[in-house]
C-alpha cells in the first residue's frame, strides 16, 4: 500500500511521481519499492541515511549553510517513461532538450545517448555497433534490474556511503544516472553522452554513475548539467565511481551550467589499475555554490591520471574546484591543470591534494594552478596539500594568480576591439587548454558558455 502522505497533489498531472518536501525513512522506502529493488540495496539505502542523519554539515570549504535539506523533494518523476525513440518523449520535454542540442549531436558524433529529467532517465539509445561488441550502457535503475551482479560487485566500492555527508545522502536516495560496462579489449572510440536536467523548484538530483572499463579496453563519457533560474534553491548531490582496470583508458568529461539557485555538492573518484590511465576533464560554470574534487586512486603500477578542470565565477557564484591524485603504486604519474577566472564578486579556489605514500617509489606529480580576476571585487583561493611520504619521487607545483595585463588589453583595443571583447577573447584563449580536447561541437558550446557569463556579468 502507497503511503500518501509523502505525495504531493500540485502537479500530478504531469507527474507520476512528485514527493513533498523532507526526507525520512519513509521516503527512502518508497523510492525503493518504487523501483523494485533488490533487498540489499534498500538495506543499503537505509545504512546510508542512518550515517547521513548522524553527520554534521561540514564546517569547512563555502557557505552552505543556507542550504535547507528538509526544504528539498527527494523524488520527482515525470509521466515520460523510458525510451529508446526520441519521438516518444513527451512534447514539453523534448522541447527542453533540443534546445540543448541534445537530438543533433547524437546524430552527429555520439556512440549513445541519455537524458535523465529530474529523477529518471526518460530517454536512452545505444548504437547498435557498439551493444554489438558488448558494451552496456544505460541508466543505473536498468543496470541493477538487467546486470544485478556486476552493480553490486563494485556500488560503494570507490566512493563508500561513509566517505561524506553528500555520499550518503546520495546513496540514501539516489536515482538514475548511468551505468557503463566496456568489456576486455572493446575500444569504444565514439563519445557516450548523458545529459542531466533539474527542472522543478526546491528539487534534489542524486544520480549515481557507475563506470567499469575491462583490462585493455577505451571508453569516452562526457555529462553535460543544466536548470532553470528560479528563486529558490535546488540541490545537485551526485556520486561518481569509475573503475579502470589494467591497460584501460577513461576518459570522462563535464561540462555544467547550472543556474545560480543550484547547490552542486558531487563526489567522483575513480580507481586505476596497472598501466590504466584515468583523464577527467572538468568544466564549470553556474551554480550558488560549487564543491568538485574528481579523485583518481592510483592503484597498481604504471597507472597514470591526467585531471584538467576550469571554474568561472560570475555574481554570487562560488566555484570551489580541484582535483586530488593518490599515488599507492611505484611508477604513477599524475597531471594535475586547474584554471579558473572570477568576475563581478565571484569567488573561485582551487582545493587539491597529491598525496604519495610510502613506496610508491618513482612517482611523477604535476600540479599548476592559475588564476584570473577581472576586477577588485572578485577573489580567487589556493588550497594546495602535498603529502609526500615516499622520498623517491618528483613532484612540481605552480600556482599563479593575478589580474589581466593591461599592456594584452591595450593591444587588442588598439585594434578596434572593444574592451569587453578583448576581455571575453583573452578568457577564451586562457581555457584553451581545456576547450582543444573537447570534440568541435562541445568546444564551440563552450566558448559559448563562458561568452554569455561574462556578458551577464559585465551587464
Amino acid at each position: 500500500m502507497t503511503n500518501t502522505n509523502l505525495f504531493s497533489d500540485s502537479k500530478s498531472g504531469d507527474y507520476d511521481y512528485f514527493f513533498d518536501k523532507g526526507l525520512s525513512g519513509n521516503v527512502v522506502r518508497e523510492i525503493s519499492k518504487i523501483k523494485k529493488e533488490p533487498g540489499w540495496m534498500l538495506e543499503r539505502r537505509l545504512k546510508a541515511l542512518k550515517f547521513f542523519e548522524s553527520m554534521p554539515m561540514p564546517a569547512w570549504g563555502p557557505d552552505i549553510s543556507a542550504l535547507n535539506l528538509q526544504d528539498m523533494r527527494y523524488y520527482v518523476k515525470s509521466k515520460a517513461g523510458n525510451t529508446d525513440n526520441w519521438k516518444d518523449v513527451p512534447a514539453d520535454i523534448k522541447n527542453t532538450f533540443d534546445k540543448l542540442g541534445i537530438p543533433e549531436a547524437e546524430r552527429k558524433f555520439l556512440a549513445g545517448s541519455t537524458a535523465q529529467f529530474e529523477s529518471e532517465v526518460i530517454y536512452h539509445n545505444l548504437k547498435k555497433q557498439w551493444e554489438k561488441q558488448g558494451i552496456l550502457f544505460m541508466d543505473l535503475d536498468s543496470g541493477l534490474r538487467e546486470h544485478p551482479e556486476i552493480v553490486e560487485e563494485y556500488f560503494g566500492t570507490v566512493v563508500p556511503f561513509s566517505d561524506n555527508k553528500f555520499a550518503a545522502l546520495n546513496t540514501a536516495v539516489w536515482s538514475g544516472g548511468s551505468f557503463i560496462y566496456v568489456p576486455k579489449g572493446v575500444k569504444c572510440t565514439i563519445p557516450l553522452q548523458t545529459y542531466f536536467r533539474i527542472n522543478t523548484q526546491n528539487m534534489g538530483q542524486f544520480e549515481r554513475t557507475l563506470i567499469i572499463a575491462e583490462e585493455g579496453s577505451f571508453v569516452n563519457y562526457i555529462e553535460g548539467c543544466s536548470a532553470p533560474v528560479y528563486s529558490v534553491s535546488s540541490l545537485h548531490a551526485a556520486v561518481v565511481e569509475v573503475i579502470a582496470k589494467k591497460n584501460s583508458r577513461i576518459r570522462y568529461t563535464t561540462i555544467q551550467n547550472w543556474s545560480n539557485n543550484v547547490y552542486n555538492l558531487v563526489t567522483k573518484r575513480s580507481v586505476a589499475y596497472e598501466n590504466s590511465t584515468v583523464q577527467w576533464l572538468d568544466g564549470n560554470m553556474g551554480s550558488a555554490v560549487t564543491q568538485k574534487y574528481p579523485t583518481v586512486i592510483l592503484k597498481e603500477t604504471g597507472a597514470t591520471a591526467e585531471i584538467t578542470s576550469i571554474a568561472y565565477a560570475g555574481k554570487g557564484q562560488v566555484q570551489d574546484t580541484g582535483a586530488k591524485a593518490i599515488h599507492l603504486a611505484p611508477n604513477t604519474n599524475s597531471r594535475i591543470i586547474s584554471k579558473s577566472v572570477s568576475q563581478a564578486g565571484g569567488r573561485s579556489s582551487y582545493r587539491g591534494l597529491v598525496h604519495v605514500a610510502k613506496g610508491a617509489k618513482h612517482s611523477k606529480c604535476f600540479v599548476e594552478c592559475v588564476a584570473y580576476m577581472l576586477d577588485d571585487k572578485s577573489r580567487s583561493d589556493t588550497y594546495p596539500t602535498l603529502k609526500i611520504d615516499e622520498k623517491m619521487t618528483t613532484v612540481a607545483h605552480e600556482a599563479r594568480a593575478g589580474k589581466i595585463s593591461s599592456e594584452k588589453l591595450f593591444y587588442l583595443m588598439s585594434r578596434g576591439i572593444s574592451e569587453k571583447d578583448a576581455l571575453t577573447m583573452i578568457v577564451t584563449g586562457f581555457m584553451e587548454s581545456f576547450t582543444k580536447e573537447l570534440p568541435m561541437e562541445y568546444a564551440l558550446e563552450l566558448n559559448r558558455l563562458i561568452t554569455l557569463q561574462m556578458e551577464h556579468s559585465m551587464g
